[in-house]
C-alpha cells in the first residue's frame, strides 16, 4: 500500500510539473528610454518598416494615418479620414499599407511607398488590430479569435486565443515578433504573447505602472500600441505623452 501511495504521489508531481510547464511565463517590464509621443493621437496601429515609424489612430472625425519621427515624436507625413470612419490597426505587406475600420466595416489600401490611395474594399468584421508574419495579414476583432488572411481579406485561417485553457478576449493592437504574436488585451495593462500554431498564450507582459499616474490627464486612455525595431520592442497608449522603448523581465 506504501509503495502504491508513493507511485501515485509520483504521478501527481509528474502532472503538476507539466501543468506548470504548460503554463505561460510572466514578465514585467523595464523601460531603456522614454520618446515623445503625440497626445492627441488615439493609437490604434503602431509598427515600423524600413526603420520608419507608422501610427494609425481612430475616434470618429480624428482618425488618422501617420510617419513620425521616433526622437522628437514629430509627424511627418499625415493622411486625415472622413469623420464618418473610425480608424483601427494598420500594417505593410507585399508593397502596400492596409488600414482597418472599426465599425465602418471597410478597410483602406495605399500604396506603402508614396501613401497613395488605391482602394476602399469591403471588410467582414469588426476592425480592431493588424499586423503581419511577411505572408498574411492578422487581425483581431475584440474577441478571442485571430484571422489569418490574404491581401484580399479572405480568410485563410481562424485561431483561437487561450490561456490554461480558457479564452483570452478583446484582443487588440497586434505585432509579430520573434515568431510569436504580441497583442495588447483591451482596457488593461497586460500583454499577451501568443503562439501562432496553437494559440496558447505563453507569456503575460504586466505594463501595469508603465505610465506614471503625474502623466496622465483626463483624456489619457488605455495602454495600446505595440512596435519592433530589430530587437527593439516599443508599446505607448491612447492619448499618451510618451512612448516606451522596454525590455522583458522575468516575474
Amino acid at each position: 500500500m506504501f509503495k502504491r501511495i508513493i507511485v501515485m504521489l509520483a504521478v501527481v508531481l509528474v502532472s503538476l510539473s507539466a501543468c506548470s510547464a504548460a503554463g505561460p511565463k510572466h514578465y514585467s517590464v523595464k523601460v531603456v528610454k522614454e520618446y515623445p509621443h503625440d497626445t492627441g493621437a488615439y493609437t490604434q496601429g503602431l509598427f515600423f518598416h524600413d526603420g520608419r515609424l507608422y501610427e494609425s489612430t481612430g475616434e470618429w472625425g480624428r482618425s488618422s494615418f501617420r510617419i513620425v519621427d521616433l526622437e522628437s515624436g514629430k509627424i511627418q507625413r499625415r493622411l486625415d479620414f472622413d469623420s464618418k470612419y473610425f480608424g483601427e490597426g494598420s500594417v505593410i505587406l507585399d508593397g502596400r499599407m492596409f488600414m482597418l475600420t472599426w465599425t465602418n466595416r471597410v478597410a483602406f489600401i495605399y500604396d506603402a511607398a508614396t501613401l497613395e490611395y488605391q482602394r476602399t474594399c469591403a471588410y467582414p468584421r469588426e476592425g480592431w488590430g493588424l499586423t503581419t508574419d511577411g505572408k498574411s495579414l492578422i487581425a483581431s476583432d475584440g474577441s478571442s479569435f485571430l484571422y489569418f488572411m490574404d491581401t484580399s481579406f479572405k480568410v485563410q485561417r481562424k485561431l483561437k486565443v487561450t490561456m490554461e485553457d480558457r479564452p483570452v478576449r478583446f484582443l487588440n493592437e497586434l505585432e509579430w515578433i520573434d515568431g510569436r504574436i504580441w497583442a495588447n488585451v483591451y482596457t488593461t495593462d497586460m500583454i499577451v504573447i501568443i503562439n501562432p500554431s496553437s494559440g496558447k498564450v505563453e507569456g503575460v507582459i504586466d505594463c501595469s505602472g508603465l505610465l506614471p499616474a503625474k502623466s496622465r490627464k483626463p483624456n489619457t486612455d488605455v495602454l495600446n500600441g505595440i512596435a519592433v525595431l530589430g530587437k527593439r520592442v516599443f508599446v505607448t497608449g491612447k492619448n499618451w505623452p510618451k512612448l516606451f522603448e522596454i525590455e522583458l523581465i522575468a516575474k
